[in-house]
């Protein structure tokens, strides 16, 4: 695992979550190909530069799919039985298994075609600075993730049953979050139009 350059700088750690079962797009999400990278191997290398201690990526129990797809970056695969439930199972499985230096978590999703390390890493500086509190993504007038969470936050996000993962805490608790505006992640894929739109623009580009 990469660790953070300075001993006295506060350690965080990074939640890939990528066990979803995209039942909408009907095909997993974190394996669709971008210039030939899958978005579950963007997602996470854009993650590491980030220089987390620790790095987990949550795949759906069973499935060899993702951690090949991540077999060569350095990171750990925690599986989740229970992935179908939701986001926030995962999420949570996330952060059992997060190691108990971090004082933070990173979370990352796998369908946000404009996610750029640059984005993350804004994020990790502006919890260095407060890092008894929240920083987090601001799109579509709301603010969600990628978004990084103090260790104190933990045990609320283990103990809530729904499936909005961290969007919901974050809102409880906006006074305690510094937003990073991120107005392209508001484009996630969630059906086939999107996936089609994804493939006309990055055809374009090239």
């Amino acid at each position: 695992m990469t660790h953070t350059p300075e001993d006295q700088a506060p350690r965080h750690g990074v939640i890939v979550l990528a066990a979803g079962s995209s039942r909408r797009l009907g095909k997993a999400k974190a394996l669709i190909e971008v210039d030939g990278e899958t978005l579950v191997h963007r997602a996470v290398r854009f993650a590491l530069e980030t220089a987390p201690f620790d790095c987990i990526v949550v795949s759906a129990e069973g499935d060899p799919r993702i951690p090949a797809a991540v077999a060569d970056l350095a990171c750990r695969i925690t599986p989740c039985a229970d992935a179908r439930r939701g986001m926030s199972v995962s999420l949570q499985a996330g952060l059992r298994s997060l190691a108990a230096e971090c004082e933070a978590a990173l979370i990352v999703l796998t369908d946000q075609p404009a996610l750029t390390s640059r984005h993350l890493c804004a994020l990790r500086d502006a919890w260095c600075k407060q890092p008894a509190n929240a920083a987090a993504s601001g799109y579509a007038e709301t603010i969600g993730v990628p978004a990084i969470l103090p260790r104190r936050w933990f045990k609320d996000l283990i103990d809530r049953d729904n499936d909005h993962g961290a969007r919901d805490l974050l809102r409880a608790r906006k006074d305690e979050v510094c937003v990073i505006a991120a107005p392209s992640l508001a484009s996630d894929i969630d059906t086939e139009a999107d996936l089609a739109r994804l493939e006309f623009t990055t055809s374009t580009k090239r």
